[in-house]
C-alpha cells in the first residue's frame, strides 16, 4: 500500500466524523477527488442540463482529467485534514 493510499483510506474514515457539514463547493471537490482516486478519468456520458446535481458532479470530476490517482488521493486527504481544523 502506498503512502497516498494509506492517507486516502484514513481520510475516508475521518470524513465520516466531521463535526460540521462542508459547504456544497467543498462537497463537490471531495466527490470529484474521490471519483478520480478510485475510478480515474471521467468517461461517463454527460448528464442532461436539467439534472443540475448530476451535471455539477460530472463537471467537477471532469475538471480533474489527467490527474493521477495518487495525486487525487493526496489532495483528498489534504482537503479532509483542512476540514478538521
Amino acid at each position: 500500500m502506498t503512502t497516498a493510499q494509506a492517507a486516502f483510506d484514513a481520510a475516508l474514515q475521518r470524513v465520516k466524523t466531521l463535526t460540521r457539514r462542508p459547504d456544497n463547493a467543498t462537497l463537490l471537490q471531495l466527490y470529484a477527488l474521490y471519483k478520480q482516486a478510485t475510478e480515474g478519468d471521467n468517461t461517463t456520458p454527460k448528464p442532461s442540463l436539467t439534472d443540475v446535481v448530476a451535471r455539477a458532479k460530472w463537471d467537477a470530476w471532469s475538471k480533474l482529467k489527467g490527474l493521477s490517482r495518487d495525486e487525487a488521493m493526496q489532495r483528498y486527504a489534504a482537503l479532509v485534514e483542512g476540514l478538521e481544523d
